[in-house]
């Protein structure tokens, strides 16, 4: 499963579970690096994580160890702790990479493993800055989204269903690694670099404005499904299609009044509201006059005549469909996509799989499935720790390591 990506050659280990380290760890391996994902013969916390098939094989598992290689070692017992450290610490200009969202403590504390190898790099992502546990659910309501979430005037708390933290601190992850061993390659320093969860959330609340709002005494009231801040909304059509419409920028805007031919009735809007509608800003406090507008024209024409003259004119606008209904009619969500192509993954079949989104002028690798747990175990520790067979052999006997899954 190496690749010959733009990382060929770049080697990291990878001991983690659930979503941000394992992502992280994807993406490096979806862009040519040789990522080992170390878990014990049983599997990690996560093998066995919804959504699963009838034969509780893990999609979610499957879907974010594409393109690594997987070895099984007991890492409960002090033999597989030194084969997995002697792993971390192998040579190589482009090895001693440790991505991990495990304490880093005892053996896997930097402290240990620098030992072995002074200028290893370490990542390890944490729940909050003092080493504690955090998750998106227990993090979004502690910032205040799920208070903004949800209809207008609703008082209850409405939580999102996408881990955008565990997200965004994957890659982030995998950018701090690239950053540390760039430093590496110029300096021959090491380090152990820390990513807290919450830290990002905090970070990404800062950049978008929400904490200096909060700073200056606005209190921001929830919206339902409109856009902050500009005009964007959802409409129903003639035949009960659901669609949403943007007019962020001058131009969207402006396409937008132009398919529904309201240019003159904005006109007047602006007039008796006493708003420039030029201005973003004013678009979302004039909301439900343009709404007023731009609703009747949508709902009194089918869906495919909506979306022939949102296309025609350039408007920013997109269909609501079910995960289901994008696979089956999305082309986007298809092979006419290059981003994806089918492959066969282990317990569950062939599927349709998405390679990294990054388009590269060199080209980028086709998707490849995520491996079988084990799969990797006897080539990785034979080719890169240079264990003999009969070595190897004694290891697996005792159930320190083991080999592929069934």
């Amino acid at each position: 499963m190496i690749s010959s990506g733009i990382l060929s050659g770049m080697r990291v280990v990878e001991l983690s579970a659930f979503v941000a380290a394992p992502l992280g760890g994807m993406t490096l391996a979806q862009m040519g690096a040789d990522v080992i994902r170390i878990d014990r013969p049983q599997g990690g916390l996560d093998y066995r994580r919804w959504p699963v098939t009838k034969d509780n094989t893990s999609l979610f598992w499957a879907g974010l160890n594409k393109s690594k290689r997987s070895v099984a070692i007991d890492i409960a017992k002090p033999e597989g702790r030194e084969l997995a450290q002697a792993l971390i610490s192998a040579d190589g200009d482009d090895a001693g990479m440790l991505l991990t969202n495990f304490p880093a403590r005892g053996w896997l504390s930097y402290e240990e493993l620098s030992k072995r190898r002074a200028d290893l790099i370490q990542l390890t992502i944490q729940g909050d800055r003092h080493g504690g546990s955090a998750v998106d659910y227990t993090l979004n309501p502690a910032i205040g989204l799920p208070m903004l979430t949800g209809p207008q005037g609703y008082e209850g708390v409405v939580n999102h269903v996408l881990p955008a933290w565990d997200l965004i601190t994957g890659q982030m992850a995998a950018v701090g690694l690239l950053a540390a061993e760039r430093h590496r390659s110029r300096k021959g320093e090491g380090q152990h670099v820390k990513l807290p969860l919450e830290d990002v959330a905090l970070a990404v609340m800062g950049h978008l404005g929400f904490i200096a709002e909060a700073e200056l005494g606005v209190e921001r009231e929830r919206c339902g499904n409109d856009l902050f801040g500009a005009f964007g909304r959802d409409f129903l059509t003639a035949d009960n299609e659901r669609v949403m419409v943007v007019g962020l920028s001058e131009k969207q805007w402006q396409s937008l009044v132009n398919a529904c031919d309201i240019a003159e009735q904005i006109k007047q809007l602006a007039a008796n509201l006493g708003v420039n509608l030029d201005l973003e800003g004013e678009r979302f406090k004039a909301r439900e006059g343009i709404a007023s507008l731009v609703g009747p024209w949508i709902k009194a024409r089918p869906f495919a005549d909506v979306a022939k003259a949102f296309d025609a004119n350039g408007v920013c606008w997109g269909r609501y469909q079910s995960v289901s209904q994008m696979v089956k009619i999305d082309d986007s969500c298809s092979e006419k996509n290059p981003m994806f192509n089918k492959v066969e993954q282990a317990g569950v079949g062939t599927i349709l799989s998405p390679s990294i989104p990054l388009n590269f002028g060199s080209g980028r690798d086709s998707a490849k499935p995520a491996p079988v747990l084990g799969a990797h175990t006897e080539s990785v520790l034979c080719d890169v720790l240079g264990l003999s067979s009969a070595e190897y052999g004694r290891y697996y006997d005792s159930g320190i390591v083991a080999g592929p899954a069934s």
